[in-house]
């Protein structure tokens, strides 16, 4: 995938540069709506949904309060089981340490299952980079490698393509990687998965490494857990020799017990399921294969150590808010300018990545006190992660090394990316409260000084009642003075919103001039 998001406007441009693809809109409305419905319908048939997503809530605020203890009891549960554990404080590492696990093989292609925390790291071009070639074999996820494009939704990365626009990338670009579309090949799904399955079976039984993620790991046995729709996971998990999966370090669970809770929240939300049709579990290495599982962090103790924020590291990667969000819905995915869009994102993104451009890291991006050792790995003596209780000095940001001048305006715009309107937290499997941090993420973020100071004099004037009623009564006589559209800086907030009409009178004055009404 050429296309990068680092370096893309700030979200408000981009939002308006997407609102005006009536295709896009189109394609969007219609995925979205469709699958809302059926998680409606599959949550509805639950009589104590409200008590699975509180439980599902409390496991994942215990496991994050705990991390350092089931993270390292993972690594000797997973080291117990013939697997090799790789500790990695951020992007450049993890990329390392897997692209050296792919050159001892000798082999220079690797088959993917479907993984955002690699596409968080921008693994396949670091992979290029060294002369290997990432096969995606998720059908959306090759539907976007083929037509060099970039994920717009979390379940669904190619949600703003239809079919004719797909039967196009697969007869344009599907010989390029291996075998081509066939000449006939129509805008059906069923031909369109044909062609996806030829063209990727050959994929499976030639390549030796496959790359993956989890969207659970059980740390009292060292399992990992991949849910999916289509089998072509159980393919890459199976069949090559050396299997590395990239976790975010987030992606715990302490035991079995946990994880048949998330196994009841996840396909309702997602895909509107009753139960997933794939489920593939693996505990260290196979018989004839060799596991590697390379634990990220990348920025996750920074997002620990905010009290509010924290509750971002419970996401499951459902996409149910995503497919509420009115925002997401008209502009898509790609405007967010992250691997993870929408509400989630706008809240994920920017603690993840930091919204400061002065902000820094030491350079391996974890505090001293846990830094890892020479080859990506921690000792086993040393806490895993800095804990939620951590002190201010060790809330260092494990960031990727990018330039924070390309993310920083971007980030910054991306707490302001909602209406505040409260379906994301409605929706939610583990009881994310977005708007909370969304307003949280607004107050930390930098603000011009003319704004700061506008805030000061409303907080002057609405912190006494007298100064509130004369204020009110002043804009009343000088109503017919007010512009339509605000000078200078304030122009942007009137260019896509109405000032409300000032009335002659106030609610105050006229209560008490009609003694509340009566009269």
């Amino acid at each position: 995938m050429s296309a990068t998001f680092l370096g893309m406007p700030a979200f408000p441009r981009n939002a308006a540069r997407a609102v005006g693809d009536s295709q896009l809109r189109f394609n969007l409305r219609k995925a979205t709506r469709t699958i809302r419905g059926r998680r409606a319908a599959t949550v509805g048939e639950v009589p104590g949904w409200e008590e699975l997503r509180a439980a599902g809530r409390q496991i994942k605020d215990h496991t994050l309060r705990h991390l350092d203890r089931y993270l390292l009891q993972l690594e000797e549960a997973v080291t117990r089981a013939g697997g090799r554990v790789h500790w990695a404080a951020d992007a450049d590492e993890a990329n390392r340490i897997v692209a050296g696990l792919v050159e001892a093989t000798g082999e220079t292609s690797v088959v993917k299952v479907k993984s955002m925390a690699t596409q968080e790291i921008g693994l396949n071009e670091a992979l290029a980079a060294r002369g290997i070639t990432a096969y995606e074999t998720d059908l959306a996820e090759l539907i976007v490698q083929l037509g060099d494009d970039l994920p717009s939704h979390i379940l669904v990365p190619a949600i703003h393509r239809n079919r004719a626009e797909i039967r196009e990338i697969f007869r344009e670009k599907m010989a390029e990687w291996g075998r081509p579309a066939p000449e006939d090949l129509t805008d059906e799904p069923r031909a369109l998965a044909e062609a996806a399955r030829l063209h990727l079976r050959e994929r499976f039984l030639s390549t030796k490494v496959a790359v993956s993620g989890a969207n659970f790991m059980i740390a009292e046995t060292g399992t990992l857990v991949v849910l999916e729709s289509e089998g072509n996971g159980r393919m890459c998990l199976t069949l090559p020799e050396t299997l590395i999966s990239v976790v975010g370090i987030e992606k715990l669970l302490p035991t079995w017990q946990d994880l048949e809770v998330f196994l009841q929240l996840l396909p309702r939300s997602s895909t509107g399921e009753r139960m997933n049709p794939y489920t593939s579990t693996w505990t260290g290495a196979s018989e004839g294969q060799e596991f590697h599982l390379v634990l990220l962090d990348n920025g996750r103790t920074r997002v620990l150590a905010d009290e509010v924020g924290r509750q971002a590291l419970r996401c499951i990667r459902c996409s149910a808010c995503l497919n509420v969000c009115p925002v997401y819905e008209r502009v898509g995915g790609h405007a967010y300018g992250s691997v993870y869009p929408g509400p989630i994102g706008a809240i994920l993104t920017p603690q993840l990545r930091g919204t400061d451009s002065g902000a820094s890291a030491p350079p391996g991006g974890m505090p001293a006190s846990g830094a890892p050792a020479p080859g990506g790995r921690m000792p086993a003596s040393a806490t895993a992660v800095s804990r939620g209780r951590m002190p201010a000095s060790a809330t260092a940001v494990s960031r990727s090394r990018m330039p924070a001048s390309a993310t920083a305006e971007l980030d910054a715009s991306l707490p302001y990316a909602s209406s505040l309107c409260g379906a994301c937290y409605e929706v939610c499997p583990v009881a994310i409260d977005i708007p909370e941090v969304l307003v949280h993420l607004r107050a930390k973020a930098p603000h011009p000084r003319a704004e700061r100071l506008a805030m000061r004099a409303a907080g002057w004037v609405l912190d006494r009642p007298v100064r509130l009623a004369r204020a009110q009564r002043l804009s009343g006589r000088l109503r017919r003075f007010v512009p339509r559209r605000l000078p200078g800086p304030a122009a942007a907030w009137t260019d896509t919103r109405d000032i409300p009409d000032i009335p002659a009178e106030s609610f105050r004055d006229w209560w008490d001039r009609t003694d509340g009404g009566t009269r």
